[in-house]
């Protein structure tokens, strides 16, 4: 057997073991769709990024769960930007481009002492009304329909990735929440492949303005996501289409992750220019260890 490396950082968090983890590969342009997702899931992370060159920007990145290919993920993101310039593989630039599954999105990096930061721009948010049964949606993540906020829509939403945003009424409800994945398909008729994204504007900190929890498609191979970036950005869009529409741009602060003890913060910046958003998430990662994995001939 062949070994490749595998570089495990914690996204949206400074400190390891706390954030989102994700495997990252660089120089993976001679590895195939097969060996990529054999790696994402012999790593087991929600996410595990390869990067390789690109034609049409800096670097093309492309993103496996344990069970197929996605389009664009955030914390992912993170962490394979912030390796590359750990690594010295993107010299000195400020800024610059990814190509990924949705286009091309550009990115920022920004550095406070040691403390280094990404902006990442993601695709145009789009929501579609969710239909199906509400009580067994909310059966589904162990909750009634006493905790579910009905003023609010629930949708699918999208700046990349698809999820349903559930909002619910208070925080302590999220204590009790357990999936039950294996009913998700039959649930989201319209989107049978999307995960669950149940939010709150009631947060644990004083600097939130939503707190969260990510609950995986039973088809990624995984339960739970500790910090979701794609599913924060397009909560920053929803933000401006449901909730205010008063305003045009909304600043604010993801909280999640501390149910399942990998607390971490997604900075979510919205603006609306007509018909389009804007939509832009901020945060950090910090490299953990190095792993081996064994490639199957």
């Amino acid at each position: 057997m062949s070994e490749i490396t595998v570089y495990h950082y914690d996204a949206f968090s400074t400190i390891p073991g706390q954030g989102n983890p994700a495997g990252v590969v660089f120089h993976a342009d001679d590895l195939s769709e097969t060996v990529m997702q054999q790696i994402a899931h012999k790593v087991g992370f929600n996410e595990t990024v390869f990067v390789h060159s690109s034609e049409a920007a800096d670097v093309r990145l492309r993103y496996f769960t344990p069970g197929h290919e996605i389009n664009l993920c955030g914390h992912a993101t993170m962490a394979s930007l912030y390796g590359l310039k750990t690594h010295g593989l993107l010299e000195d630039k400020e800024s610059f481009t990814i190509e990924t599954n949705v286009g091309i999105l550009p990115i920022r990096f920004e550095q406070d002492g040691d403390t280094i930061s990404m902006e990442m721009k993601q695709d145009q948010p789009r929501f579609v009304p969710f239909q199906g049964d509400i009580k067994k949606l909310a059966s589904a993540i162990n909750l009634t329909m006493d905790d579910l906020d009905l003023s609010k829509p629930i949708v699918y939403g999208s700046t990349g990735t698809w999820t349903l945003l559930i909002p619910i009424r208070k925080l302590h409800p999220f204590t009790k929440m357990k999936p039950d994945s294996s009913r998700f398909p039959d649930i989201l008729l319209e989107n049978p492949k999307a995960s669950l994204h149940p939010f709150t504007f009631e947060t644990r900190d004083s600097d939130a303005m939503m707190h969260a929890r990510h609950f995986s498609s039973p088809y990624s191979g995984t339960t739970e996501d500790p910090v979701t970036g794609t599913a924060s950005g397009v909560m920053g869009a929803y933000y401006l289409t449901y909730v205010n529409r008063e305003v045009d741009q909304v600043k604010l602060v993801v909280e999640q992750g501390h149910e399942i003890g990998r607390d971490g913060k997604v900075e979510v910046s919205v603006t609306q220019n007509g018909q389009d958003m804007d939509v832009r998430i901020k945060g950090t990662a910090v490299f953990v260890r190095e792993m081996n994995i064994e490639l199957d001939n």
